[in-house]
């Protein structure tokens, strides 16, 4: 089994405090050295942009009840570049970059090339960037770089508009990334269908809101990028220590993605397993040839730990302290996200979460994962004790990871 780590680096009060923009950075770099001394694989880092305070000020904020800011880490390239002179083995990941805001696509790629280029100066250096990407969860971190509805139709229709927007600077980014040439003339003209709307009733106000007579299969979308030929630089980077990850749930994407670029792809541990189990089938089938066969490890799932293993505890004290902290920390996740605590949620995360002992969480873990997968672990999910992160951490790969070897060796 692979252990990655995931950090938020999100500045949230906890029992009413969060710490100061510095702290949080000197806890990220602790927590991160942390993990490349345990032997942690990969750092995955959290992306936002724009104040989600200052977005409550908005007609229509999108997270009206969120106090402090969902995340610090808005350029995770240079971030990158200081983890990797700060740490000797663990490797770089995005979870996620928005190639949708500031720039778009083909400022995105232009920074990829550069960074790339700096890393891959050293012939020895072989640590990877892992590149997930995505079109960016909240919309105020895209319209100030002109990713909104254009007209009424758009404007109806947006979470399918947005889908298709995704798909072409999928397709730009991709494209620039390995190489080549292009101007928006060579990218697909994307458009709406009825399969990409909830019901008839809405396929009948789309073409009503168009225009459309007679009655069309499919509304095109005018281009987002419009751009005469063009091609980043540098040309002559490592292509080899940069591994595109896509955090798109969409099979059809996923599989286009994987006729430009060897892709891999984002996965939660709240998926359902028979989708987990189909979206392998399908990578092992579609994983593009030059990265050779599909592995399970190259589709990560993120989930939250909330383990317990302090000293002077005896272990059913440390499991129900695990279970409070779970429930805490994710009570106060959906009170921030909607405004109200429900608890049918916060029940719904538990159950997906790894909560308890280390003997718990190795018993969990081995029930629920496949010994190849790639777990992408939280633990400073509301959780701003540095110390007490570290421990988790330390407690993790000390106790947890040898009790799963060795249930998987019996």
């Amino acid at each position: 089994m692979f252990y990655d780590i995931f950090f938020s680096i999100s500045q949230t009060p906890v029992d009413g405090q969060a710490p100061a923009e510095v702290e949080m950075f000197q806890n990220f770099f602790r927590q991160v050295e942390a993990a490349d001394e345990l032997g942690f694989g990969t750092a995955w880092i959290a992306e936002a942009h724009f104040s989600s305070q200052v977005q409550k000020q908005h007609r229509k904020p999108v997270i009206p009840h969120w106090e402090g800011e969902v995340g610090l880490s808005v350029d995770f390239l240079q971030l990158a570049t200081r983890i990797f002179a700060r740490t000797q083995r663990i490797e770089c990941g995005s979870a996620v970059m928005n190639i949708l805001c500031n720039g778009g696509p083909i400022a995105a790629a232009e920074r990829v090339a550069a960074f790339a280029n700096l890393h891959g100066l050293d012939a020895g250096e072989q640590r990877k960037v892992h590149l997930g990407f995505a079109a960016g969860r909240f919309d105020f971190n895209n319209s100030p770089g002109g990713v909104r509805a254009r007209n009424r139709f758009e404007d109806s229709f947006w979470p399918a508009v947005k889908a298709k927007v995704f798909e072409e600077a999928t397709e730009i980014f991709l494209r620039l990334l390995r190489g080549d040439t292009i101007a928006s003339d060579d990218i697909q003209v994307r458009g709406i269908t009825r399969n990409d709307l909830r019901d008839d009733g809405e396929w009948d106000e789309a073409q009503r809101l168009c225009g459309s007579s007679p009655v069309v299969k499919r509304i095109d979308l005018d281009p987002r990028w419009k751009f005469e030929p063009l091609k980043i630089i540098p040309q002559d980077w490592r292509r080899e220590l940069v591994q595109p990850v896509i955090g798109s749930h969409d099979p059809r994407l996923q599989d286009f993605a994987n006729t430009i670029l060897p892709t891999q792809v984002f996965n939660l541990s709240i998926t359902q397993p028979e989708i987990i189990e189909q979206t392998h089938a399908r990578m092992r089938a579609n994983y593009h040839q030059d990265g050779g066969p599909w592995q399970r490890h190259y589709m990560p799932r993120t989930v939250f730990v909330f383990l317990n293993g302090e000293q002077g505890l005896d272990p059913a004290t440390q499991s129900t302290r695990a279970g409070e902290e779970a429930r805490a920390a994710l009570g106060a996740y959906w009170t921030a996200l909607e405004g109200t605590l429900d608890p049918a949620k916060v029940e719904k995360a538990t159950d997906n979460a790894l909560i308890g002992n280390p003997a718990e969480v190795a018993e969990q873990i081995v029930a629920r994962f496949h010994t190849e997968d790639r777990l992408m672990l939280w633990f400073d999910f509301f959780n701003h004790d540095c110390d007490r992160v570290v421990r988790n951490m330390e407690c993790f790969m000390r106790e947890v990871a040898p009790l799963i070897e060795a249930k998987v060796q019996a």
